[in-house]
């Protein structure tokens, strides 16, 4: 089995090249919901960002409020570095547990935004990343999330630059265009990856 990891800019098309790969019946995992599952409430990982970021990221039901702490700690470059050392190691040793369950199948695929930042892209055969102008990727990423302009460039630029992601990766899908566009380079890197 050939694992891959598809990663990217936030906003820039990796959910729908990851949709179009399991439209072909290749399992996918998407890490961010495994990152929400590792603090949902009731977790070690919940308690864990409620001991250290305090009550003000709390929700009554006892669960994270995202959108508070989201606001610390795309303000805060060593608020969110502690936030991804309790959420990156429970979302790989999710994923690592879910190629586990597989059958034998030639292309797994794991949907991993914070790839590169979180230094693991060694723990896989190839690297997908989607790419797309940054004036589309701020575009999309207000639209989505209804930031700021402000929130919205807080949020890329906690990531590594999707140029930089680009040159690393072993293969770049281009999302500038139409969707068809897109699936169509997604099943001609599957054809390649299944070979």
């Amino acid at each position: 089995m050939r694992k891959v990891a598809l990663t990217g800019g936030i906003a820039t098309g990796k959910s729908s090249v990851r949709r179009r790969f399991a439209h072909h019946g290749v399992p996918t995992v998407d890490a961010d919901i495994l990152a929400h599952a590792a603090i949902a409430p009731g977790t070690p990982g919940a308690a864990r960002v409620i001991e250290t970021f305090g009550a003000a990221v709390l929700l009554p039901d006892g669960g994270v409020d995202r959108r508070a702490l989201g606001a610390v700690v795309f303000a805060n470059e060593a608020a969110r570095r502690a936030l991804e050392a309790i959420i990156h190691p429970a979302v790989y040793d999710a994923i690592t547990a879910w190629y586990a369950t597989l059958p034998p199948v030639p292309v797994a695929v794991a949907d991993i935004p914070l790839l590169y930042e979180s230094g693991r892209e060694s723990d896989f055969d190839t690297v997908v990343v989607t790419a797309c102008e940054p004036a589309e990727q701020v575009r999309r990423l207000r639209e989505r999330d209804g930031l700021s302009l402000e929130e919205a460039l807080q949020r890329i630029e906690a990531q590594l630059p999707v140029a930089e992601k680009a040159r690393r990766a072993n293969h770049v899908i281009r999302t500038d265009g139409t969707h068809a566009e897109s699936d169509a380079q997604v099943d001609a890197l599957l054809a390649i990856l299944s070979a």
